[in-house]
């Protein structure tokens, strides 16, 4: 391997020359605690920036076993020093100078979700630590100007790694913090299903976000403190006794005014799928790690999924077990929404009022004598979501403002008053009997078929010519095939819909054989991203940085919304 004086000698003979000339640093370099990678040269100053990757062994990184030995210790230490590092590393941001994107230097930028990502891994045998970043080599117009990388390679990255990549050189009660609430929370996570909950709130959580575009909690916003018949006391490894409200198994709703907190518990609990940081409030709102968002998703595309547990007897006659349409209705982009996150294996439904079609919520007693039963092909939710509990053992957390039908098939109440939850169980069922319950539907539905199998597309198979490009948490395109993931609201993170784009290409390459089913596919994906990591569905010889892992739901979402699936 060649070492840092091999490296700064080939940038000064290439000083000056034309910008390809930099293709030749490609490779490996021993400094002196660390080996620095120049995985990808760019082809231009204004091209996307060149792939760098920082390796520091186990021994010389030092951090102790038992902050890595556990895949949630490994993803909150990783978080905790990817979130140093790029601190670090933001001090030098266009600090060399020079075209286009000369003298960039970025890292990926952190989130409140402690998400695996591949801009920080650390390896479960030795405790190795890899660092992955984006540099922009620096030219003036094409013409290299090594003099401006050298000051990135011998000055500014050695400050950022050494003042970061060694335990010796942080503070070791701040590490240690990062790795304590790493366990509680894995052990509230492991707590829910023992004490027959769904999710877990602790009292003085900060529920409320800064802002429509801050995720940052929101200050001298009211903290959370649970009913008292609703409250669970959980004995944290760490922390110890922590109170809080736990939302048993079964069917909860939250009523209330608007503006008095009815949907912010809800996103809550729809990102309490994914760990927080120490500080955002949510640190202890844990949630069913399976846990499903639904909601209306006009226009979004259904590929032969069976709804027929929510929709029958369409006027034109067309199939519903094996449903297809390019441009669903509100309704039913719901029930496929419900049916497919049936399919994925979860155990939780988070409902809102709000971003639900109306009609395959409920249907009020008026409207049901004037329209029969007989002429309306959709069965609501209402109807269904007591089926689910028992039979499928699938909850439901439902927020409504407005219809009170859901009073008689509720387990719990709870209603938001100024952000304070108070159970109203037993005051709502009792005025609940001067509404009578509607009439539910004869017999019993089949559970929703999953005999989907898909094809390659030919488009997409064998094909290395692929253009993938990111459009924040929106979605991704494949060449000119969008898909669209503006409402599969749990995706946290743009590098998650990164992840999915590569995620998605390798299963049209690999796994779709038109013989295994969807469920079948993503399983065959959950187990090689949980054995090989994201490395194992990205082509090409180096690993992107701007990577994060989506949930087994998120894939399923991914699947479910490309416009190209052939089932």
């Amino acid at each position: 391997m060649k070492n840092s004086t091999d490296l700064e000698k080939l940038l000064r003979s290439i000083d000056h020359r034309s910008y390809p000339a930099y293709k030749d640093t490609k490779g490996s370099y021993s400094f002196p605690k660390y080996v620095l990678s120049i995985d990808h040269v760019q082809g231009d100053p204004f091209a996307s920036p060149s792939k760098v990757s920082i390796q520091i062994q186990g021994k010389a990184a030092g951090f102790p076993s038992e902050t890595y030995d556990k895949p949630y210790k490994r993803t909150a230490l990783c978080d905790y020093l990817l979130r140093l590092f790029k601190q670090k590393i933001d001090k030098y941001n266009f600090k060399a100078k020079g075209s286009g994107k000369s003298g960039l230097i970025s890292v990926s930028k952190c989130g409140q979700e402690i998400l695996e990502r591949t801009a920080c891994e650390i390896s479960p045998s030795d405790g190795s630590l890899m660092i992955r970043l984006e540099v922009g080599f620096p030219a003036n117009g094409r013409t290299i100007n090594s003099q401006e990388l050298i000051k990135i390679f011998f000055d500014f990255l050695p400050e950022c790694v050494n003042s970061v990549c060694f335990y010796a050189k942080l503070d070791p009660r701040k590490v240690g913090s990062v790795i304590s609430l790493s366990e509680d929370q894995q052990y509230i996570r492991e707590q829910l299903p023992i004490l027959g909950l769904t999710s877990f709130i602790a009292n003085g959580s900060v529920l409320p976000r800064e802002s429509g575009v801050s995720q940052r909690p929101m200050k001298d916003s009211v903290p959370f403190t649970s009913p008292a018949s609703m409250e669970v006391t959980l004995m944290l490894p760490h922390r110890g006794p922590v109170a809080g409200m736990g939302i048993p198994k079964g069917i909860t709703l939250i009523v209330g005014g608007g503006y008095h907190g009815k949907s912010t518990l809800l996103k809550a609990l729809e990102l309490g799928v994914y760990n927080h940081i120490g500080g955002d409030g949510r640190e202890y709102v844990i949630t069913d790690a399976s846990a499903m968002k639904i909601r209306a998703e006009d226009g979004r595309s259904i590929k032969k999924a069976d709804i027929s547990m929510f929709v029958n007897d369409l006027p034109n006659g067309r199939d519903t077990v094996s449903f297809y349409t390019e441009d669903a209705s509100g309704s039913t982009s719901q029930a496929a929404n419900v049916v497919e996150a049936i399919e994925s294996g979860s155990s939780l439904l988070l409902i809102d009022e709000d971003t639900s079609a109306t009609n395959f919520m409920v249907r009020d007693e008026l409207m049901q004598r004037v329209v029969h039963r007989d002429q309306e092909p959709i069965t609501p939710f209402i109807e269904r979501a007591r089926l689910l509990y028992e039979k499928y053992g699938i909850s439901s957390v439902i927020v409504a403002g407005s219809s009170g039908s859901y009073f008689h098939i509720a387990d719990y109440i709870i209603q938001m008053d100024r952000y304070i939850p108070r159970e109203i169980t037993e005051f709502a069922k009792k005025e609940a009997l001067a509404f009578p319950m509607l009439t539910g539907p004869a017999g019993e539905p089949s559970k929703p078929s999953v005999s989907r199998c898909p094809s390659p597309s030919p488009e997409v198979k064998g094909n290395s010519r692929l253009k993938m490009k990111t459009m924040g948490r929106d979605g991704f395109s494949i060449n000119r095939e969008n898909i669209d993931l503006r409402y599969v609201e749990q995706l946290a993170d743009s590098e998650q819909c990164t992840a999915l784009g590569y995620i998605l290409t390798y299963a049209e390459n690999s796994l779709f054989n038109g013989r295994n089913n969807l469920q079948s596919v993503v399983n065959a994906l959950e187990n090689i991203l949980r054995s090989k990591g994201l490395a194992a569905v990205v082509p090409g010889s180096y690993l992107p940085s701007g990577l994060a892992m989506p949930r087994r739901q998120e894939i399923f979402a991914c699947l479910n919304r490309y416009r190209g699936l052939n089932v």
